[in-house]
């Protein structure tokens, strides 16, 4: 499962990000070179341990897109997932065992373990870690996601560790909390969807002038998802991925395209039709007729597949809309100067 860093300002600078931040907002109250997982934190066996999962979230990709070639989807617009959240993460022992150490080193400065240990020992506003609350509550950290260091806001979440109590909403000034919607869109940028290689007749070799036709098998267009959950919160979202056109680029001026606007619907879960003997004279009803020979090389038709996306989860039961996506993939395709031909 994918790992996450904490979105502070410590692990920034030790991780080489080059990052300015001074003041309060400047988390000292972390281990400088530590770094969380998705799927678990360490514990001991007597630390009343949350969940392995706790602290971060785990993937179901089962219903995911397969293949060597699967790849993420492009988000139309700018839209993104989120650069980073807030999730359950410690128990009262854990923070203890996370923090002495850092506080002992002296690395940081006196005036500031001062300040931490006035926060989380001596009442304020917690005292001796919450240690009193152990089982009915987890201390929340930031996160980034895998790869997500270096995207803008990825370093927003600085707050400094924070108690919520089971059954509390987190702070309202945490809008990075994560939420089932928050959830949603992190299993978007999870999501995979096939190869968009499509068949072609005449196959790879065609003619000037004469129409192509392209088609996809529906058996390799179905929808895919991925769920996301955080257990120790009882929350999840699923976000499921639906095909429902392929844009055809000839990948020269010198074509034309079936239908005109090169976008190839879905109809009855086929993208295209198969050439048949027999339909030499008909127009295909998805793919490209090319005007001009590529010569002594070939060009790169490109099909991209439009991918609807939305999503279900906790508390959500009618699908809500995200982004669509596309995904898409090169092939080259020769033509050849021979005016007509007999099928």
């Amino acid at each position: 499962m994918p790992t996450v860093k904490r979105a502070t300002a410590l692990t920034a600078f030790f991780t080489g990000l080059v990052v300015a931040i001074s003041g309060p907002q400047a988390r000292a109250d972390i281990d400088p070179g530590g770094s969380g997982s998705e799927t678990q934190v360490d514990a001991d066996a007597d630390d009343q341990t949350l969940s392995t999962t706790a602290g971060g979230i785990v993937y179901d990709r089962s219903k995911n897109g397969k293949g060597s070639k699967a790849g993420p989807v492009a988000p139309a617009g700018n839209w993104t997932p989120p650069p980073c959240y807030y999730a359950p993460a410690l128990t009262p022992a854990q923070l203890q065992k996370k923090l002495e150490p850092i506080w002992e080193a002296e690395s940081t400065g006196s005036e500031w373990d001062l300040s931490q240990r006035n926060r989380y020992v001596n009442g304020e506003p917690y005292k001796d870690f919450n240690k009193e609350k152990t089982g009915d509550g987890y201390w929340w950290d930031s996160f980034i996601p895998e790869g997500g260091a270096g995207v803008p806001g990825a370093l927003d979440c600085q707050k400094p560790y924070f108690w919520v109590d089971k059954g509390d909403p987190p702070p309202a000034d945490t809008p990075e909390a994560v939420t089932p919607e928050i959830l949603a869109q992190l299993a978007y940028a999870e999501i995979r969807v096939p190869d968009t290689e499509v068949t072609l007749a005449p196959a790879e070799t065609t003619k000037v002038n004469l129409p192509t036709w392209a088609w996809l098998d529906e058996t390799d267009f179905k929808p895919v998802s991925v769920t996301a959950s955080v257990p120790v919160l009882n929350i999840e979202a699923t976000a499921t991925a639906e095909p429902v056109s392929l844009k055809i680029d000839p990948g020269t001026k010198d074509a034309e395209t079936y239908p005109a606007s090169g976008a190839c619907p879905i109809k009855d879960g086929k993208i295209g039709e198969p050439y048949a003997k027999g339909k030499s004279k008909e127009d295909p009803p998805c793919g490209v007729k090319y005007l001009r020979s590529s010569g002594d090389g070939s060009y790169p038709l490109k099909a991209t597949i439009t991918w609807k996306i939305s999503w279900t989860g906790t508390g959500v039961n009618e699908p809500q809309n995200l982004p669509d996506g596309e995904f898409g993939a090169d092939q080259q395709v020769v033509v050849e100067e021979v005016q007509s031909i007999n099928r």
